[in-house]
């Protein structure tokens, strides 16, 4: 499982355990799973898409950034 906190200026939108997350990244949209790679990057107006227990879940972003370390999935966005 993957750990995954999702905050705007306004507020802290999502906070807790995750299958996956699609993010829509600048150079094309990709997907995070369990044991990913540690990476930081840039997002661009898009989908945010992540499959708890209880389902999929999305909302649309104007862009923000990305960050992935050992299973720590962090995301700071602009609604």
């Amino acid at each position: 499982m993957l750990k995954l906190k999702i905050v705007s200026p306004e507020k802290v939108v999502y906070q807790g355990e995750v299958e996956s997350v699609l993010v829509p990244g600048t150079l094309g949209s990709f997907e995070i799973l369990n044991d990913h790679a540690p990476i930081i990057s840039s997002l661009s107006e898009g989908k945010v898409e992540y499959a708890t227990k209880d389902g999929k879940k999305d909302f649309n972003i104007h862009g923000g950034f990305v960050s992935v370390k050992k299973n720590e999935v962090s995301l700071c966005v602009e609604l």
